[in-house]
C-alpha cells in the first residue's frame, strides 16, 4: 500500500509538479517548478563539469509544458565560449523509477559557429524528493 501511494504521489509531481521537486540529471541536481501545465528545469547544484562551462545554480535548462505524461519544450547546452544553444526537446514521463526523458536533435556547433552536422540529445531527469 505504501509502494503504491509512493508511485501516485511521485507521478503526480511529475505531470502536476504540485511544488518544487528535485531530481537528478547527469550527477546535477535540478529543480522542476510549474505554473500551470507551464515546467522548467533549473541547475539547483551543477556537476563540476558543467560549472567549468559556466552552469550557476539557478541557470535554466529546459522550460516547456506537459500535456499529460507528455514533456515538450526548448532544452539548452551549454559551452564555456558561446551562449547557450536552445534546441527543441520532446518525451514521456516514465515509471519505475519516475523519470521524465525528453529528446531531440541539435546543430553541432565548433568555435560558436554551426558545422551543418547534428547530433540526438537525449536529457534524462530522475526524481530525488520534494524539495
Amino acid at each position: 500500500m505504501f509502494r503504491m501511494m509512493s508511485f501516485l504521489i511521485a507521478s503526480f509531481l511529475a505531470t502536476q509538479a504540485a511544488a518544487d521537486s528535485c531530481w537528478n540529471h547527469n550527477g546535477s541536481l535540478m529543480r522542476l517548478t510549474d505554473q500551470g501545465n507551464n515546467r522548467w528545469f533549473y541547475y539547483e547544484n551543477p556537476r563540476q563539469g558543467m560549472r567549468n562551462v559556466g552552469v550557476q545554480p539557478g541557470t535554466l535548462l529546459f522550460n516547456g509544458t506537459t500535456n499529460g505524461s507528455w514533456y515538450s519544450g526548448t532544452a539548452r547546452v551549454f559551452s564555456s565560449a558561446c551562449a547557450p544553444l536552445e534546441y527543441w526537446v520532446e518525451g514521456p514521463v516514465l515509471q519505475n523509477p519516475l523519470r521524465v526523458r525528453v529528446s531531440g536533435d541539435r546543430p553541432i556547433h565548433r568555435n560558436c559557429q554551426p558545422t551543418g552536422q547534428w547530433t540526438h540529445d537525449v536529457l534524462e531527469f530522475t526524481y530525488m524528493y520534494r524539495c
